[in-house]
């Protein structure tokens, strides 16, 4: 695999994946660390070619295919936060919310190993690299998965403009899974039924839903505000 651009490159340097090669401007490697890694100095128009995008910054690194984890193991810490996207399928939208998610500390996230974005070199040119440092497991079945989740005493909720309960009102605390749906789409009704409740953002107003990525943070970040809210109370 090629991952392109400086923040992409500088976090496979410093994350889980072998980089093998870099290719790069003498201005581009000199801003970004290399340490032992072999480097290679090229122009722009040839680590275009390698990448497929002009989004390169001058710089790209073939490193070794992208690691998922066990999606299980996500739910071992007692308090650990995790995503599932439903058949998310834009790789922008994918990294957009990958990086929300390593920033904010979330255990990692789940996607549907059909119908749905993968970890590709767009994924990590869009996430900043944080693909690099964050779990993201692949499963057959989402219901199926959010199940098991409730076995292990998570609870889950799934994010839709039209879910019953306001995002303000659930206990956080402990293990939870936010499920948010596709493109246009949303939720599917089975992965909905699995969920312990569905809860919305105030919609205040003319534009009735918000991009996924931005939802992403808005709930991730209010639930870790409640959970210090909460743990504070005697």
């Amino acid at each position: 695999m090629i991952v392109y651009g400086r923040n992409p490159v500088r976090e496979a340097l410093r994350g889980r994946r072998r980089v093998h090669r870099v290719f790069a401007t003498p201005r581009a490697a000199h801003e970004v660390w290399l340490g032992e890694v072999e480097a290679r100095f090229a122009d722009v128009r040839e680590i275009e070619g390698r990448c497929g995008s002009p989004d390169h910054q001058g710089i790209c690194a073939e490193v070794e295919a992208y690691k998922y984890v066990d999606a299980d193991g996500l739910l071992d810490r007692d308090d650990a936060l995790v995503l599932c996207l439903d058949e998310l399928q834009d790789p922008h939208n994918l990294g957009s919310v990958c990086r929300v998610a390593e920033v904010a500390g979330c255990a990692g996230v789940v996607l549907p190993d059909r119908r749905s974005a993968e970890v590709t070199p767009a994924v990590c040119r869009a996430s900043a690299g944080a693909v690099e440092h964050l779990p993201v497991a692949r499963v057959r079945n989402l219901a199926d998965w959010l199940g098991r989740a409730t076995e292990r005493d998570a609870w889950v909720y799934g994010a839709t403009a039209d879910g019953n309960v306001p995002y303000d009102r659930p206990d956080y605390r402990g293990r939870v899974v936010l499920v948010l749906g596709s493109e246009g789409r949303g939720l599917r009704p089975r992965v909905a039924a699995a969920c312990d409740e569905l809860v919305h953002l105030p919609a205040r107003g003319r534009i009735g839903s918000l991009n996924v990525s931005t939802a992403a943070a808005a709930l991730v970040y209010g639930i870790l505000h409640f959970r210090t809210v909460l743990d504070s109370v005697p």
